[in-house]
């Protein structure tokens, strides 16, 4: 009976062994966008087998347990319970935790998930970009991202802007981020009247922006990177039903200040008193006068309209774009116009092909209005800018001709004033950019097998720009027209840039805990430029303008054409292990065909680790704390952008001498640069430490780095001795450094049917010259007030300091141009007379910190947003004060000036008239710049749904609507040499920025 028993157990068991099939489960795991998720973890409940997503987000389980539900967790994302069907592949999408650490950001050549970044990186999201009209992305970053610094030099439509990330890295070199569109890289520069490279792109086009601060970060760019990048993304086709969106806004601009000056009879009262005569028998009968700036300015509409299409299947996403923005200046004549239009198209040939393209052309028209003049001084800020002009015509003069022409000042008053410019006349100049752009973007993406794929990349950019100027004879007064009245130029500009780029990447992920991946790239670009230009004076008439040259009186020409290659390898390495621990290194080296012969390559290494602190079991019970992650980089970029080709080289030049041999008129050569066998690049050497902290459940996130930058072998122009034979020589002869530390928060603090979110940051950096000259100098003059010294920041101030007016009885030191009821000037060698020695740095133009802030709020359909910026500690240079504040005569002068010094009002602030006297510049014309600006309000709300549109939103917008700030002048965010590295916070009376009031729909059906 026993052995039946046990024949009886060892039957069931058998059966039991066979009845227990073993099933296959097979799956896919990606987000909301249909993006697989690697690396996700797919648990069998209630057993230990455990399964990590590979690539493309695929996973496998086998199992003879006859449950089959599996747990999926994936950073970033909500754990999630999926019950699957054996031998059924299934797609499971994993919803977002709404957590910043599920965002994946793009790096170079390739992309991460945030937690796995070791470097600083920050991002802006799109709609954040173009939450103001703006021209550029540049200004749609202002204030957005710690450590970045964007000052829009100028107001005119297109015009100039400046960035710099942490702080300005070289004095004579470029010290603007590298762009990188798509993989195009770009640079931005150019002068205070010149239309931004950066205009030239749509702002609507850009899905998001990612902003490589560190040298871990950025040394994957290597030899362009010492300043930091800018990865640009735009829009991308996603599978789906296709969308149709139309964004449009309309709105009206308007000068936000003009500068008090005296009216009519204050300036009739004035002159008299300057050329004690009777020019104005009775000054008071004059009354107000003509305001001339209430003529130069206008109100300005601006415009923008977008038509966007975006869809696909798994096979193929295609993204469609046309744009159209329209700016006119609030300075009349001054206007940008841009055409632009957008394609990006993926398409997956095969399982393992994939190929696309990105195209991005436009077409730019810019109007300019000439501001700003660099010629520092009395007489170029009245005659060569509008702004100056404006301020200092004379009130008593008047505009217009009676057939409406422009009335010259020289046929007016007896010719008394024909020094000083009829600001009309500058609105008759033409002076116009036509700017043609496109950038594109051709690759194929193989996998060769599972984990290793091979990118191939074609990238041109393309720019053709003419340049078109033309002074009338109509503005010249008839006693002045001569054989060289009437000026124009024609200016071609053409530039290529080819580059190709080939991408290996091998991904792993290994024993579950540790993931690797090798990013390998070999780069080769080629630059190539060219230019001619044709200037003439003496036109007959002003019929033809600048469009028949020929015939003119004189006429010179020039042309020019350079070359430049640079070939680029690079290895990266990436490790994670658990998803805690992370350690990135790079190495990059660059050899490029402008440097010298026993330099022609450069290495630039970087390292990095990260420690998700959060992650340790010692924090995992701390429920308030969502994350916590230390981050520490080092290493090396470079900087080749100080010097244009062929400086390494023996130059020679045309020396502008004319010679006569027999009779026959020839130009002389002559050599103009000693060869520099050893010119090499700028390095910037870089350590930061950066901790990221998420708090209660991430509604708060704070960011703080700390860096130290130093730049070595800084290129620069050295003076030689005449009896060299040569006036300078270029090489790696300075050395400079920044430090600083930098502060980010978000915070969501109300959710629900009440939303509120703040976002914050805030930027120290320390700037100072540590070399100059290679030791030959310890200082020299930029501009008359500018200064470059060892020890000090860039670009600070050294003036003689203002001690009030001399009043009578006064003692009026030798040295300089004192009198009584002119400017005192402190004796600071205490030697008894004023020289130069008695100057001293009185400002610096680098702010002590900028920041920015914003708010949003939403309640149901409603949406209200407010953002703001400001810098703290800065000094300006507010030239304008020199020549509108020195009563000489012929010109009008600012509205103090009524209290000028006299016997009877012994003033202590302003100088009385004096006819050819000159005012020292002093510290009473550099002023605060530090301001608070409310960039940004917009009130918005999305209507119900309505049958076949799937979203439609109205909003209104004020831009600039208010500024805080002490200074006298237009603007305080101003510089009239554009984005000069020595040359900073100077006023000339620069274009001013607008403030703005727009509405506009978003619609997509």
């Amino acid at each position: 009976m026993r052995k039946f028993y046990l024949l009886i157990v060892q039957l069931l068991v058998i059966f039991q062994v066979a009845s227990a099939q073993e099933a296959l489960l097979t799956g896919t795991i990606t987000n909301s966008k249909k993006e697989p998720l690697v690396g996700a973890s797919v648990h069998l409940k209630g057993t230990e087998t455990t399964a990590i997503t590979g690539n493309g987000g695929k996973f496998s389980l086998k199992t003879t347990e006859k449950m089959y539900t599996v747990i999926i967790t994936y950073i970033g994302y909500k754990t999630q319970e999926y019950t699957l069907v054996p031998n059924v592949p299934s797609t499971i999408i994993l919803e977002s935790s709404e957590s910043s650490l599920s965002e994946v950001i793009v790096v170079g050549y390739g992309t991460q998930r945030k937690i796995e970044s070791t470097g600083s990186i920050a991002s802006v999201k799109a709609a954040d970009l173009v939450q103001t009209p703006v021209a550029n992305m540049a200004q749609g970053l202002q204030a957005r991202v710690s450590g970045m610094q964007v000052n829009q030099n100028t107001g005119s439509p297109g015009g100039n802007i400046s960035v710099r990330i942490r702080g300005t890295n070289s004095i004579n070199g470029a010290s603007e981020p590298l762009y990188v569109v798509d993989g195009i890289q770009i640079s931005n520069g150019d002068g205070i009247n010149s239309v931004s490279p950066l205009s030239t792109i749509n702002p609507g086009d850009i899905e998001s922006i990612e902003v490589l601060k560190d040298a871990s970060a950025s040394a994957i760019y290597g030899a362009r990177a010492a300043n930091g990048v800018v990865l640009i993304t735009t829009k991308r086709g996603k599978t789906g039903v296709t969308r149709v969106t139309f964004d449009s806004y309309y709105g009206s601009q308007q000068v936000t200040k003009k500068l008090p000056v005296l009216n009519a009879a204050q300036f009739a009262q004035l002159e008299n008193e300057v050329f004690k005569n009777n020019f104005y028998p009775n000054p008071a009968a004059l009354g107000e006068g003509v305001n001339w700036q209430d003529l130069i300015f206008r109100k300005a509409p601006i415009q923008n309209h977008q038509l966007s299409i975006n869809g696909g299947n798994d096979k193929t996403q295609l993204a469609l774009s046309f744009n159209y923005f329209n700016q006119k200046g609030i300075i009349v004549s001054s206007d940008f116009k841009r055409y632009s239009l957008r394609l990006n198209l993926d398409h997956r040939v095969s399982g393992w092909l994939k190929v696309g393209t990105s195209i991005l052309g436009s077409y730019s028209i810019n109007n300019a209005a000439t501001t700003g003049s660099t010629a520092i001084g009395d007489g170029p800020v009245v005659t060569g800018s509008i702004l100056g002009s404006a301020i200092g015509a004379p009130p008593t003069l008047q505009p217009y001709r009676s057939d409406g022409s422009v009335f010259p000042f020289g046929e007016q008053a007896g010719g008394q004033y024909r020094e000083v410019t009829n600001p009309l006349g500058f609105t008759a100049v033409l002076n116009q950019q036509t700017i043609k752009r496109t950038l594109a973007n051709v690759y194929g993406e193989a996998t060769i097998f599972k984990g290793l794929t091979y990118r191939a990349s074609f990238n041109v950019d393309i720019q053709g720009t003419l340049g078109d100027y033309y002074s009338p004879r109509s503005i010249i007064s008839r006693t002045d027209l001569n054989d060289n009245s009437g000026s124009a130029q024609k200016n071609n500009n053409n530039y290529t840039s080819l580059l190709h780029e080939s991408i290996l990447t091998y991904t792993h992920r290994f024993a579950e805990n540790h993931s690797f991946k090798a990013t390998a790239v070999y780069a080769t670009q080629v630059e190539m430029a060219n230019s001619n230009s044709i200037n003439a004076t003496g036109f007959p008439n002003d019929v033809t303008r600048n469009e028949a040259v020929q015939l003119a009186l004189a006429r010179t020409v020039s042309s020019n054409r350079n070359r430049q290659q640079l070939d680029s390898y690079l290895l990266r390495l990436n490790y994670g292990y658990k998803d805690k621990y992370f350690l990135d290194v790079t190495a990059r080296a660059d050899g490029s065909s402008k440097f010298g012969a026993n330099n022609k390559y450069g290495i630039f290494p970087a390292v990095s680790g990260a420690w998700r602190i959060g992650e340790e079991e010692f924090l995992k019970d701390v429920s308030w704390v969502s994350d916590l992650k230390l981050r520490a980089s080092y290493g090396i970029t470079g900087n080749a952008g100080g010097i244009s080709p062929y400086q390494s080289l023996s130059l020679v030049a045309a020396t502008g001498s004319d010679y006569n041999f027999n009779h026959g008129y020839l130009i002389g050569i002559n050599p103009v640069g000693i060869a520099n066998p050893d010119l090499k690049w700028e390095r910037s050497t870089q350590t930061d430490v950066g901790l990221d902290i998420g708090l209660f459940d991430n509604r708060l996130s704070l960011i703080a780095d700390y860096y130290f930058k130093k730049t070595n072998d800084l290129l620069y122009v050295q003076t030689l001795p005449l009896s060299s034979g040569y006036s300078s020589i270029t090489g790696n002869f300075a050395s400079l450094q920044n430090k600083g530390f930098e502060f980010a928060a978000n915070a969501r603090i109300l959710e629900g049917a009440f939303k509120w979110s703040l976002s914050a940051n805030i930027t120290f950096n320390k700037n100072k010259v540590l070399s100059l000259d290679g030791g030959v100098t310890n200082e020299r003059f930029i501009t008359n007030t500018t200064l470059l010294k060892v020890g000090s920041p860039l670009g600070v101030f050294k003036t003689y300091v203002f001690d009030g007016i001399n009043q009578t009885g006064d003692v009026i030191l030798p040295g300089y141009d004192g009198r009584t009821g002119g400017y005192k000037v402190k004796d600071i060698n205490g030697d008894g007379t004023i020289t130069s020695a008695d100057q001293t740095i009185t400002g610096d133009p680098n702010p002590d910190f900028f920041y920015g802030f914003s708010t949003n709020f939403s309640y149901k359909k409603f949406d209200l947003s407010a953002f703001f910026s400001g810098t703290y500690g800065n000094q300006i240079y507010n030239a304008s004060r020199l020549s509108f504040e020195m009563p000489l005569g012929q010109r009008n002068m600012f509205a103090g000036l009524v209290n000028r010094w006299s016997p009877t009002n012994p003033s202590n602030e302003y100088v009385s008239g004096s006819q050819g006297g000159r005012l020292q510049i002093t510290d009473h014309d550099i002023e605060n710049g530090s301001y608070l600006r409310c960039k940004n309000i917009t009130l918005g709300y999305t209507l119900p749904k309505i049958k076949g549109i799937k979203q439609l939103r109205i909003y209104v917008s004020g831009n600039n609507l208010f500024t805080v700030t002490k200074y006298s002048g237009f603007d305080p965010e101003v510089n009239t040499y554009a984005g000069s590295n020595t040359a900073i916070g100077i006023d000339n009376l620069v274009y001013p920025q607008a403030r703005s009031f727009l509405g506009g729909i978003q619609l997509t059906f």
